[in-house]
């Protein structure tokens, strides 16, 4: 009966570490061609640089993406605007503290709005506008170390599985960009393109996103 028991919960364990995963993951990436379509000048050069290091090949490979500085300003910009999960995971205070002013007890249960830390102004110059640009030549990174960006959290607590998660949506977005032209169906403009958001624990687009693809080569 107890064996049945841990069987059981490390099944649900295993379900829940790869529902989050493939969530977060598909949602990032959508959120990043909806930004790339709206936003045609960003999808022109990440275009240019993909298709120079790939230099015809069939596929773009792991080793390619050390390369693409501009393919990961893109994304830090996307999950800026768009964080998979803009409330983070709760937190608990160990101890009373002050902060900012305001008195926390311990035990007071903390939520993260990392959605609104990356939009932030006093942080972000024009926040709410997409620009990769922000994050070329500068250090932050996803190790939670940037308060001003910390959409995989920060501390012990942050996802543990950043580095699947980034690499995965890396490697998707490159071979994507690289082998396709994407637009919106039935002559809708770019500019039209609704990019309201849905309610809820993960960052879900309010409408699908529905595009048209044409092979590039």
């Amino acid at each position: 009966m107890i064996i049945a028991i841990l069987f059981e919960t490390s099944t649900w364990f295993l379900v829940d570490v790869l529902v989050a995963g493939t969530e977060a993951t598909h949602l990032a990436l959508q959120w990043t061609m909806s930004e790339l379509i709206k936003n045609p000048r960003v999808m022109k050069k990440l275009q240019q640089e993909v298709a120079e290091i790939a230099q015809r090949r069939s596929m773009i490979s792991e080793e390619d993406l050390e390369k693409m500085a501009y393919l990961k300003a893109v994304l830090k910009e996307s999950l800026r605007l768009h964080p998979s999960a803009p409330l983070l995971v709760p937190h608990k205070s160990m101890q009373d503290v002050k902060l900012m002013g305001y008195d926390v007890a311990a035990g007071t249960q903390v939520i993260i709005n990392a959605w609104a830390i990356g939009r932030d102004p006093a942080s972000w110059e024009e926040p709410n506008e997409f620009r990769p640009e922000r994050f070329l030549n500068n250090s932050i990174n996803y190790q939670g170390l940037h308060f001003e960006w910390i959409p995989f959290g920060a501390g012990r607590r942050k996802c543990p599985g950043i580095q699947f998660s980034v690499s995965a949506n890396e490697l998707a977005l490159a071979n994507i960009i690289y082998k396709f032209d994407v637009s919106l169906p039935n002559g809708i403009k770019n500019e039209d393109l609704d990019m309201s958001e849905a309610s809820g624990l993960s960052l879900q687009r309010k409408s699908p996103l529905l595009v048209s693809v044409t092979r590039r080569f």
